[in-house]
């Protein structure tokens, strides 16, 4: 499903984005430059409203990669954490909600206009592919993983949440040293 396909008709353009992601805090001087002139360091790079905007349309094509199989399974738990993270962290910068709404109202887009996008029709339709994605990555890898993150998916994960490559090391060790068990 193409992000335009969930958009939502009708709405206006959302005018101050930029602003709205990045409010000065209070410590936040007024003229960037001249603080880090006195402390004599580099002046912080500033981004424009387009890089921005580019910025969260990279990070929403991240959710194309579910569905390639050859997508590592620690990349593709990551994007799906992202997508369905908890509702008190949608107003974040760059949580997904907020990507889409970027995406979908800035007229700096790299998508036509489409106004408000509906994040639960996205994840919906996330929901519905899931199951094949997700099977086609473990096919890619031996019974014993498969077996493995089907009877133990929360320590499975929590290994791979403590060392991304931890289920690649697994599979190396026992194709060095052989199943044990076999």
């Amino acid at each position: 499903m193409l992000l335009s396909q969930a958009c939502h008709r009708g709405h206006d353009a959302f005018p101050g984005f930029a602003d709205s992601l990045f409010p000065p805090g209070p410590d936040h001087p007024s003229d960037s430059g001249d603080a880090a002139a006195e402390a004599g360091a580099e002046p912080p790079f500033e981004w424009s409203d387009e890089e921005i905007v580019l910025l969260h349309w990279r990070l929403l094509q991240e959710i194309e990669r579910l569905t390639d199989p050859a997508t590592p399974l620690e990349e593709k738990l990551d994007t799906l954490r992202w997508v369905f993270t908890e509702r008190h962290k949608e107003d974040r910068p760059f949580s997904f909600v907020r990507c889409l709404h970027v995406v979908g109202c800035s007229p700096l887009s790299p998508i036509a206009y489409c106004g408000l996008v509906d994040a639960e029709v996205l994840r919906d339709h996330i929901r519905a592919g899931l199951h094949h994605w997700l099977g086609a990555t473990l096919q890619r890898y031996p019974l014993w993983v498969r077996e493995a993150i089907a009877q133990r998916p929360e320590w499975v994960e929590s290994q791979l949440l403590r060392n991304p490559q931890w289920l690649n090391e697994q599979v190396l060790q026992v194709r060095l040293q052989g199943d044990l068990f076999a």
